[in-house]
């Protein structure tokens, strides 16, 4: 009997699904190794096999290299190379024990390696190792509880019996195999075999093998013809049956279908009234809109309006400001007022201008700021800077300003001990934070929203004009971010800038 043929037959019914079980990304190597025809260098093949092995190995991918490894074996031993064959199934095992795969990967992979210990000693004709092989294949294969590993060992069991002549044993593990691929219907493949096995008796003048197999054919035959009728019966049945159940169902979904129709025209004609009351409404609410959008617009009107008055203002009194004794602190004062008028109304009526920006080096630049402050703050003040390396695209002049006035504030304000910190964190690509903190004594909560609106209470001009922190906050909305004072913050006072750039 042909043993090769039976052997690739068997192979086409079960090793296709062993391994599409197992399918994963191949690796370099591996593929390297599949390019090489082993007919014209299997030197190369079988090493690139074994490096492959080795690769997977280190990278803790045991069944992928347990795979590697058993090919470089049949390469090994197809050239009578039995001794470096052993010993590579043997490293694969010791491969598998140290691994971490669970014990039934682990049993999987072992039965791999047996199954080629197993093929080698049949090539052998060693029928003695070949059994005990075959028996550690068995409880591997138990072990796995993978339908697929167990149909590849019943193909493995038929042609070491078909190898050792024992053909009664081989005839019944075939037997089982048909059994259970017609029990799956696979009813062509089975039918294949049969005619393989016969044609591969007369091959080899096994008259008895000849007829043995052309008489359980015939029964097989019989008996699969039968079970093809009862499928085609079952499924005629089963077509009728649900032909009439979807014939009944339309039956009675047709005084259904009446109700819904009925329902339905009720729901549009509700849902028409509804259009018409939408409609007037809508209508409302865009004469509304259109009102409100009129009114918006003569506010900002008149607010750039307002701007421009008071900085025409301030414009026409500082020629006469200046004539006055600016030694004099009022005078100073109000001088200084009248610019801080000036720069809030510019800044308000260039609020859409496009700035300009440049990149920073984040870190020096706030420990530059630091060092502007550093001799205006009190004894034994703490000043820290947590600010990362990074170089960030800001407008310096803005930023500067608005930061300088918050640390010149908070060492005002900071007693004798206390601490002040600057930190900057990047909240997102595309926002910063810049936080100015204090141990000072603080703003009233009732307070902290007064102190961004400008000409909210008269003043001693002496003392400030309560301007400094509206046209930070005016810089701030320029630079599409914002200046707030975190409420939360209760050890003393904590200035938030928000930058989207």
């Amino acid at each position: 009997m042909d043993k090769k043929v039976l052997f690739f037959l068997f192979s086409l019914l079960f090793c296709a699904t062993l391994a599409s079980a197992q399918e994963v990304q191949k690796s370099d190597l591996q593929k390297r190794a599949e390019a090489v025809d082993p007919k014209q260098n299997i030197a190369s093949a079988r090493s690139l096999y074994i490096h492959a092995f080795n690769d997977y190995y280190n990278k803790g991918q045991i069944r992928q290299g347990v795979e590697c490894a058993v090919k470089a074996t049949a390469l090994y031993y197809k050239e009578n190379f039995y001794k470096e064959a052993f010993d590579l199934l043997h490293r694969a095992d010791d491969a598998i024990n140290s691994s971490k795969q669970s014990a039934s990967e682990k049993a999987a992979s072992h039965y791999l390696v047996t199954k080629e210990r197993l093929q080698m000693y049949m090539k052998l004709r060693k029928g003695e190792s070949a059994k005990d092989q075959l028996k550690i294949l068995e409880s591997f294969a138990s072990q796995t509880s993978d339908e697929n590993v167990k149909n590849d060992l019943l193909y493995t069991k038929a042609i070491y019996y078909y190898t050792f002549g024992q053909n009664a044993q081989g005839n019944a593990v075939f037997k089982e195999m048909a059994d259970k691929l017609t029990a799956q219907k696979e009813y062509d493949k089975v039918d294949e075999v049969y005619q393989t096995l016969i044609a591969n008796g007369r091959k080899s003048n096994n008259a008895n093998m000849v007829a043995q197999s052309y008489s359980n054919y015939i029964a097989w035959k019989d008996s699969a013809s039968a079970m093809k009728h009862a499928d085609e019966i079952a499924a005629l049945k089963k077509q009728i049956a649900d032909n009439e159940a979807a014939i009944s169902e339309k039956d009675s979904s047709l005084t259904t279908r009446q109700v819904i129709i009925i329902g339905l025209c009720i729901v549009l004609a509700a849902l028409a009234a509804a259009l018409v009351v939408g409609g007037v409404v809508l209508m409302r609410f865009i004469l509304l809109t259109r009102k409100q959008k009129k009114t918006i617009k003569l506010a900002n009107e008149s607010d750039a309006l307002k701007a421009k008055f008071i900085s025409n203002i301030s414009a026409q009194l500082e020629p006469t400001l200046k004539k006055l004794d600016d030694s004099i602190p009022e005078v100073q004062a109000l001088l200084d007022f009248s610019n801080r008028i000036q720069t809030l109304s510019e800044l308000q009526n260039s609020a859409n201008k496009e700035l300009e920006m440049e990149d920073v080096q984040i870190q020096q630049f706030c420990e530059d700021l630091l060092g502007e402050v550093r001799d205006k703050i009190k004894k034994d003040v703490t000043l820290s800077v947590n600010v990362p390396k990074m170089n960030v695209c800001i407008n310096k002049e803005y930023v500067s300003h608005i930061l300088l006035h918050l640390l010149s504030n908070a060492a005002e304000y900071t007693p004798a001990g206390g601490n002040i910190w600057l930190d900057f964190k990047k909240r997102s690509p595309h926002k910063y934070q810049f936080l100015v903190s204090d141990t000072g004594c603080g703003i009233p909560e009732e307070k902290q929203d007064d102190v961004f609106k400008p000409f909210l209470e008269i003043r001693d001009l002496t003392t400030g004009d309560g301007l400094g922190l509206p046209i930070c906050r005016q810089m701030a909305q320029n630079m599409n971010g914002d200046l707030s004072i975190d409420s939360q913050f209760t050890k003393g006072a904590r200035f938030v800038m928000d930058l989207n750039v």
